[in-house]
């Protein structure tokens, strides 16, 4: 499947609206972007999750390389994992709760609550 990355800029926030199966392939694509918005001097980033419906062990390394980036530079990452109906949450959430490592995410149900400094994040 074909990864697809928007991005758009909401006041300081740069949102990089991804679609698709986040996996070893499509994984780079991902990596490409955040790194493209730090080179481009933008250091607050949010990664909108809602349209991903697969995520590997590669797609999280990525999230997590992301998280690094942005640290290393002064910067901030924030992730949005919508929940999906009656479901535990979105694939991704599920994939970093079972890997132990959601809680290192500052996570939001939308764009609008993700750029909003007043804004909390989603409990772990």
């Amino acid at each position: 499947m074909v990864l697809k990355v928007d991005e758009a800029e909401q006041g300081d926030w740069t949102v990089l609206r991804i679609n698709g199966e986040l996996d070893l392939v499509t994984s780079p694509v991902v990596r490409s972007s955040v790194h493209g918005a730090v080179a481009a001097g933008r250091h607050q980033v949010v990664l909108d999750l809602t349209e991903v419906l697969f995520c590997d062990s590669s797609g999280v390394g990525v999230l997590i390389a992301s998280r690094r980036l942005m640290k290393s530079c002064g910067g901030r990452l924030r992730l949005i994992l919508p929940a999906r109906g009656a479901e535990d949450g979105s694939h991704v959430n599920r994939v970093l709760a079972a890997l132990g490592v959601r809680r290192l995410f500052e996570v939001y149900p939308d764009a609008d609550a993700a750029v909003d400094e007043a804004a909390l994040p989603l409990p772990a």
